[in-house]
């Protein structure tokens, strides 16, 4: 029991930027559900707070129903990401080799969407990862997408 306490209280502390950050781009239906929301796919866009000029695009299904429709669905491990140079790319002061830059839940307590920055000296790319957690499972998830950005031109 104090190791779940623990475990919770260490998965909502380490939410990194704030989901409200994003910005919502629109919705596709995919599922009819007679009460409540239909499921759908939302394509939202997070700007990188520590690299200027660089878009992220994450579209994740959201389940409907009764229980999608309440927020007490837990949303299924399917999304996709896609960042893109949307202006000229500069990074504000010393990032690191690896960073969470965005957090999302997706659903009521525990389960938590994430994009993770990695960086790649060698070739100047900037490369993102999105992934989620469930804080109550003994492991991460194995689902995952995976983008990059390069730094400059070439």
């Amino acid at each position: 029991m104090i190791r779940f306490l623990l475990c919770t209280l260490l998965a909502l502390a380490a939410v990194p930027a704030r989901a409200d950050d994003g910005k919502r781009i629109g919705t596709v239906d995919t599922t009819f559900r007679l009460l409540g929301r239909n499921d759908r796919i939302v394509v939202e866009r997070y700007d990188d707070p520590r690299v200027d000029g660089v878009s992220c695009y994450v579209s994740r299904a959201e389940t409907g129903g009764v229980s999608g429709t309440l927020g007490l669905a837990t949303d299924p491990n399917r999304f996709s990401i896609a960042c893109r140079a949307t202006g000229p790319v500069s990074l504000r002061g010393k990032i690191p080799d690896k960073e969470i830059v965005f957090s999302d839940r997706m659903s009521a307590l525990f389960k938590v969407i994430r994009v993770s920055r990695l960086y790649d000296p060698d070739k100047q790319v900037l490369v993102y990862v999105v992934w989620s957690t469930i804080t109550l499972s003994t492991g991460g998830s194995a689902f995952n997408s995976i983008t990059a950005v390069p730094l400059q031109a070439r």
